[in-house]
């Protein structure tokens, strides 16, 4: 009998933020599999499961062991952190078991999205159209993400930004600011959120005139304001236009 695939997302780390599905899934699991990083936030609550962990950049591989494992009848969960459609585990997962011709079902589970973290400790910056991008070029080449920045600000989005910086690729988050700068007041509001939810979360506004002076890695969040972004009571906040 074939098992079962979950890939389910943990939210942003602190699992007071994950779902009652999502923690439901993780202990009905013969087997809980993800990068290293994740497992380490996840093993604390089910101390009994057996865990299957691997490198960043091993996502192909580690499909794959979950669905061996699952072809041989196990309950297996694929994590990510936030949510798995978003950046996340679940398309590649369902990529995977199709290439196979696999009849193992798949149900993604969502969780609380990098954004939607960040928004809440910013305040409410996501109140109105927004966008996400991401900025690793690793998988996405660097002139699609330049079409897509050069979009977004002219549309005067409000643009969550994820994978801003990394030690050895800096340079797509300092030519994004130029970018942005070219349609973009420099006064306009910035969040950025590190560690969000998580130990040593740090939470600080500036604006895009500055953002480039600022301490931005790999667990980093941006959200970057439009026209209508404005700092109330020390919280960022996206105005829709009520009347107050």
């Amino acid at each position: 009998m074939k098992g079962l695939i979950y890939v389910v997302g943990i939210g942003p780390g602190d699992f007071d933020y994950a779902c009652n599905k999502a923690i439901s899934a993780l202990g009905n699991s013969d087997i809980i599999v993800g990068y290293k990083t994740y497992i380490e936030l996840v093993k604390p609550h089910f101390e009994n499961k057996n865990f299957l962990s691997s490198a960043m950049k091993k996502e192909v591989d580690r499909c794959l062991e979950v669905l061996k494992l699952a072809e041989q009848g196990k309950t297996v969960s694929l994590i990510s952190s936030g949510d798995p459609g978003i950046y996340g585990m679940a398309g590649i997962m369902i990529e995977i078991v199709a290439a196979h011709n696999s009849d193992v079902q798949v149900e993604v589970i969502p969780g609380i999205s990098a954004s939607a973290s960040a928004a809440s400790l910013l305040g409410a910056p996501l109140m109105n159209d927004f966008a996400v991008i991401s900025l690793s070029n690793l998988l996405t080449p660097w002139e699609t993400i330049e079409k897509r920045l050069h979009a977004l600000a002219q549309a005067d989005f409000v643009i969550s930004v994820y994978n801003p910086k990394s030690k050895t690729r800096t340079d797509p988050f300092y030519n994004a600011i130029e970018i942005l700068l070219k349609y973009k007041d420099p006064k306009t509001p910035v969040g950025i959120v590190r560690n969000a939810m998580r130990e040593n979360q740090e939470i600080e506004i500036t604006d895009l005139a500055n953002l480039k002076d600022a301490e931005v890695n790999m667990f980093t969040t941006l959200i970057i304001g439009n026209s209508n972004t404005d700092i109330v009571n020390g919280k960022m906040v996206a105005i829709r236009g009520y009347k107050l």
